[in-house]
């Protein structure tokens, strides 16, 4: 293993990290040394991960915790400090999407879903992480190409993505004095049960795969390096930064 991407001793918080891309990320960052905290809604899906991990050698353990919700968030921080654990490492991967079709008919209780993980429980995840970071922490933030060029069908879930790819750039100047950085990857269509309703679409699936010049979707075991990468000394003068992987979409 490089050095250069050696998390030994480092504890690295993964929210979303039960299934798909959170959990791939997960795995890699065990893989490279680091202590994992894998957190989700559901603890039993958490432990299910984290147990994995453990015995494949590495280090994990679960916390549950919904980031749309505030007084989750705080419960998550609130066990940790209360385990002795600062997150050195973060990555913000919980995300929301209950609603595919024109904004037109969305209704509020999906909009306010949508905007309170993926706005509101990135940003309040991320304060209370740098409040306990120590000078080198790292941060990464899941945003998605739909940030850039916003998709039909998912209007509100890509400019909350647009959001984010703000939000990091904003930390990432503001963290920087603290010796923190914080850069975003953006995965574009990727083969998870989050995005199945574009996945198992065969009419969708025409229409977007001669706009990726690989002509296919990601694996989750894709996006994880990147995010190693942005976490690793391997970037220590990266920050800000906003990191497609992609197949080629937003070239």
């Amino acid at each position: 293993m490089s050095a250069l991407f050696d998390l030994s001793g480092k504890t690295a918080l993964v929210t979303g990290a039960s299934r798909g891309i959170g959990e791939s990320i997960a795995r890699l960052l065990a893989a490279h040394g680091a202590r994992v905290i894998v957190s989700s809604r559901k603890l039993d899906a958490c432990e299910t991960v984290a147990a994995s991990i453990r015995e494949a050698g590495g280090q994990a353990e679960a916390i549950a915790a919904h980031i749309g919700e505030p007084a989750a968030i705080d419960a998550l921080f609130a066990e940790l400090d209360a385990k002795g654990l600062t997150p050195d490492l973060l990555v913000n991967n919980a995300a929301a999407n209950p609603y595919f079709g024109p904004m037109l008919d969305m209704g509020i209780d999906a909009y306010h879903k949508t905007v309170d993980v993926n706005i509101r429980g990135y940003w309040y995840t991320t304060q209370q992480a740098a409040k306990r970071m120590k000078s080198g922490g790292s941060i990464v933030n899941i945003a998605s190409v739909n940030g850039v060029r916003p998709a039909f069908g998912q209007g509100v879930y890509s400019f909350s993505k647009a959001a984010i790819i703000s939000m990091t750039q904003a930390w990432a100047k503001e963290l920087a004095q603290q010796q923190i950085r914080v850069n975003a990857v953006l995965p574009g269509l990727t083969d998870t049960k989050f995005a199945s309703a574009i996945t198992q679409s065969p009419a969708i699936l025409k229409m977007i795969m001669p706009l990726i010049p690989q002509q296919r979707m990601a694996q989750p075991d894709e996006i994880a390096p990147a995010v190693l990468y942005l976490l690793s000394a391997a970037s220590s003068y990266v920050t800000g930064a906003v990191l497609p992987v992609d197949g080629g979409y937003l070239a």
